[in-house]
């Protein structure tokens, strides 16, 4: 808990940072920590050295600073010299704090509320403190080295940044309308507006799920144990839901709230002021065991619950966001809505005037991971009536790097939240991909399609197939076959079936039979997707949609039944190499399926268009290959930038 510093105090000039509590609690904790490295040292061949600069840490206070910042350099040579040592040890604050620690800025703001302030303007307020604490800390700096002048000559600007990690604004956490039972949650405050440190990279310590998040059969969440001190609050809108997640600010844990701020857009925090929201989640709980890690479902107070525990295993990004992503994907069947575990793209297709050749002008991402599909049962000025229409989840996608080429990485630099990144595999970090209004837009869906991953498709055919029957493309899809790229318990290159992807909840075992835990929500799913079925078979038979399987062949290369003979006779050379040939080629044939429907679409008008939406989702699990398959589009249609 130490190392999470929360900067709450509003300082104007360098004399008033030096005498913060801010600034002595965090003179205490580098003091602290300074000493476990001293203390771990002192039976060495230094044993004086350590005891002595021992000596020296302790005696550091704040009052020793602004004195030096209130000097006029003269004194004796003595004083001159004591003054540089402490001036070096400042130094090494200076850098623990810009590298090692989490640092949040606060600021309370219920006015909000009941104020008209745009969300542009709240947001400007908060990141002008973030600004000021920066320069004002770098200025302090500066001041302090020329007073001992080690400031002197070449003025070297090495890009230092001091800003928090987050700068927040915050509500009382009383505005919002929980059940008795979870009172003690009312006590942590909402964070509704955010700043926050791009570009960083933080080591968590596990590096990949090991442990399913199943339905409890008890309440994990336990209110007289809970301590509202420890936990920061962010409400979160996952696709039409409101999720709060609690997040326990001890290291390991706190570090995953700039990713979730980089993946999911927040609450309208003024439309769910005074009521409950949909679900919470809870992660990292000390007060919790592993038989906690799950969700319930509290039907009395109609609020759906999960929590992850305080324990090293589960500290890793992924621990967060598919969770959350379950407690949606739930909320969507229990709400009859087809979730999704999917990749979906709105594409703008226009028609050259002369030719009447369609072109692709524009794409805008529905969804990197999931989204839901919703029928609508009457008609209004949005909807028609019996169309599955696509929402989204995420403004931000959690990518695995593995895969992506380096001028996809240059482009992600400086925007993205990053974990793990020296782990050697499955290293990974969230950047922004989309906007808050495309992902919570239905989009008409126009094309539906299983991501298979492993099978070969001979050069010259193509990798869309979308000849078959509904009813054959849907065993596709309740199969969930892939080739695992070993990111979780599963191993590389082994086939995994998972009922329709696993879109969290896993709803049956390999031989579909249903999980005990989810009996009640595997039948309601049945229903649900029966209900679609039948529309999309009507729009399918009027020519008004596509279904079928997409072949990315992105793990086909590590697919053991894939001989190199096999390969080679599909116009692969290279083995290693599949990984990227196979999401080329399918990303071709991708867009010429798009500009046919485009086409077949304009021509059911009875007026003249010039342009029409395409909207394509692709079912599958992690590495199936649709980000990559999308990276690889935009490359063939040079939609992002030079190189």
């Amino acid at each position: 808990m130490s190392e999470i510093l929360e900067i709450r105090d509003t300082c104007q000039n360098s004399l008033e940072l030096l005498r913060s509590k801010t600034f002595d609690k965090y003179l205490r904790i580098y003091k602290k920590q300074f000493l476990l490295e001293l203390d771990s040292r002192k039976d060495g061949d230094q044993k004086e050295e350590v005891l002595h600069k021992k000596e020296f840490v302790e005696k550091v206070v704040p009052e020793i600073f602004i004195e030096i910042l209130s000097s006029d350099k003269k004194g004796s040579t003595s004083k001159i010299s004591l003054f540089k040592e402490y001036i070096l040890f400042i130094e090494g604050l200076f850098h623990h704090f810009r590298k090692k620690s989490y640092t949040r800025l606060i600021k309370l703001h219920d006015d909000i509320l009941s104020s008209d302030e745009p969300a542009e303007s709240i947001k400007d307020r908060i990141s002008g403190r973030a600004n000021k604490l920066n320069e004002l800390i770098l200025e302090t700096r500066r001041k302090l080295l020329s007073k001992v002048d080690f400031g002197v000559g070449v003025r070297r600007s090495q890009g230092l940044e001091c800003q928090p990690n987050v700068t927040c604004g915050e509500i009382s956490g009383e505005n919002i309308k929980l059940p008795k039972s979870y009172s003690k949650l009312n006590k942590v405050s909402l964070t509704t507006h955010a700043d926050m440190r791009t570009g960083i990279h933080y080591t968590t310590h596990a590096n990949k799920r090991a442990f399913p998040f199943f339905a409890l059969n008890h309440n994990p969440f336990k209110n007289k144990e809970f301590s509202p001190a420890d936990y920061v609050a962010i409400p979160f809108e996952v696709g039409g839901w409101n999720i709060i997640a609690y997040i326990h600010k001890s290291r390991g844990c706190i570090e995953l709230e700039p990713g979730l701020l980089n993946l999911f857009p927040f609450s309208k925090v003024r439309k769910l002021s005074g009521k409950k929201p949909d679900g919470i989640f809870i992660f990292g709980c000390p007060n919790s065991s592993m038989k906690d890690l799950g969700y319930y479902f509290d039907k009395e107070n109609d609020l759906l619950v999960g929590l992850i525990p305080n324990i090293d295993d589960c500290k890793y990004f992924g621990y967060g966001k598919k969770p959350i992503l379950t407690l949606h994907n739930v909320l969507c069947i229990l709400n009859n809505h087809l979730p999704l575990h999917c990749g979906c793209t709105r594409y703008v297709v226009k028609f050259d005037p002369a030719t009447n050749e369609p072109y692709i002008s524009d794409s805008f991402i529905k969804a990197d991971d999931m989204g839901r599909a919703s029928l609508f049962t009457s008609v209004d000025n949005q909807f028609k009536e019996n169309v599955p229409y696509f929402f989204g989840t995420e403004t931000g996608a959690f990518a695995c790097l593995d895969g992506f080429s380096e001028h996809t990485k240059m482009q992600m630099e400086g925007r993205e939240i990053g974990y793990n990144k020296h782990a050697g595999t499955n290293a990974r970090q969230i950047v922004p991909v989309t906007n808050y209004s495309e992902v919570s837009t239905g989009s008409e869906l126009d094309i539906l399609l299983y991501l298979n991953n492993y099978d070969l498709i001979e050069k010259g055919k193509s990798c869309m197939n979308v000849n078959m029957q509904v009813d054959e493309a849907l065993e596709h899809f309740r199969k969930g076959a892939r080739v695992a790229a070993g990111t979780t318990q599963t191993h590389r290159g082994k086939v995994e079936i998972s009922y329709w992807a696993n879109p969290f909840p896993l709803l049956k075992d390999e031989n579909w039979n249903d999980l005990p835990e989810h009996e009640d929500l595997s039948e309601k799913f049945k229903v649900i997707e029966k209900k679609f079925f039948d529309i999309i078979r009507k729009r399918v038979d009027s020519g008004e949609m596509k279904i079928g399987v997409a072949h990315s062949m992105l793990m086909a290369g590590v697919y053991a039944e894939n001989t190199d003979e096999r390969l080679t006779d599909c116009g692969f050379n290279n083995r290693d190499l599949v990984e990227h040939e196979g999401p080329e080629r399918a990303a071709k044939d991708m867009i010429n399926l798009i500009k046919k429907t485009a086409l077949e679409k304009k021509n059911n008008y009875s007026r003249e268009i010039h342009e029409v939406d395409i909207t394509v989702a692709t079912v599958g699990d992690s590495r199936t290959g649709k980000s990559e398959m999308s990276e690889k589009m935009e490359e063939v249609l040079s939609m992002k930038g030079a190189n």
